[in-house]
């Protein structure tokens, strides 16, 4: 049975590929580090504009890295990347679920934030595990929306978790994902999966400038904000609330803003 089609909640406006672009293997991939060394073969699902694959492939040349993400406008951002940074990444466009990726395998396949848009995440994940050589590893961190926090407290932020949480479960996906990860990993099939987490914090002016800014124009000008509109979640008005949330957050001195991840390393 092919895959069901997925909703990408976020969609690729400039303000959610901003939020891409700033990952890197430090900030997003540090539990998988000490499993790298040069000569692995890696593949990067919903690789986006390409900045943590190119990160991980300077750490595995002469390996071979292979960055996938079904959106061709996103992969043309990754090719014009790693082509500034000189990187040798095979980058693709379709849905790793249906390609042909080749029949010798990856010793990591790796997915940053990519589980909690699946309508199947158990599936995606079972798909991984398929692409890794005998002994690779599967790679996964995946936010957890509801373990987040901040302070101080705001009915706005309120608000837009709860809009955020009913958008993206009524598009089929699990926003709470990180805290599933080890669970879907063994109904995938994987047993010898080691479980962490870690976090993503916003506390210092320029840190909470960049993550308001962000979010406030996520909330009302992306397709997270149209698709709020369109299933009766939040009329125009409370998202422009929502962002204004966002702004009075930023600019108190004593506001933090942390992002919960779970991570699961399994061995096939």
């Amino acid at each position: 049975m092919p895959p069901p089609d997925d909703v990408y909640t976020h969609g690729h406006h400039e303000a959610v590929l901003r939020s891409h672009r700033w990952r890197t293997a430090e900030n997003s991939a540090a539990y998988l580090l000490p499993h790298l060394r040069p000569g692995l073969d890696l593949l990067d699902v919903g690789c986006g504009p390409g900045t943590l694959t190119v990160d991980l492939a300077s750490r595995l040349a002469p390996g071979r890295v292979v960055g996938v993400d079904v959106d061709e406008g996103v992969v043309a951002s990754a090719v014009e990347h790693g082509r500034a940074e000189g990187a040798a990444v095979d980058w693709r466009v379709g849905d790793f679920r249906r390609m042909d990726l080749g029949q010798d395998g990856f010793d990591v396949v790796h997915a940053h934030q990519v589980l909690h848009h699946l309508a199947d995440p158990v599936g995606g994940l079972a798909a991984m595990a398929a692409l890794a050589r005998p002994g690779g590893l599967v790679a996964v961190r995946e936010s957890d929306y509801p373990a987040m926090f901040w302070a101080p407290a705001d009915e706005r932020l309120d608000r837009w978790m709860a809009m955020y949480l009913a958008v993206a479960r009524r598009n089929g996906a699990e926003p709470s994902a990180g805290r599933r990860l080890l669970a879907w990993a063994r109904e995938a099939g994987l047993t010898d999966v080691t479980y962490t987490t870690s976090t993503w914090t916003f506390a210092t002016p320029a840190d909470r400038l960049w993550w308001a800014d962000m979010w406030a124009e996520r909330s009302t000008a992306t397709s997270l904000a149209s698709q709020a509109v369109d299933y009766g979640v939040a009329t125009r008005d409370e998202l422009a609330a929502i962002a204004e949330g966002w702004h009075a957050w930023s600019a108190d001195p004593g506001a933090t803003f942390t992002v919960v991840h779970g991570e699961i390393l399994a061995r096939v």
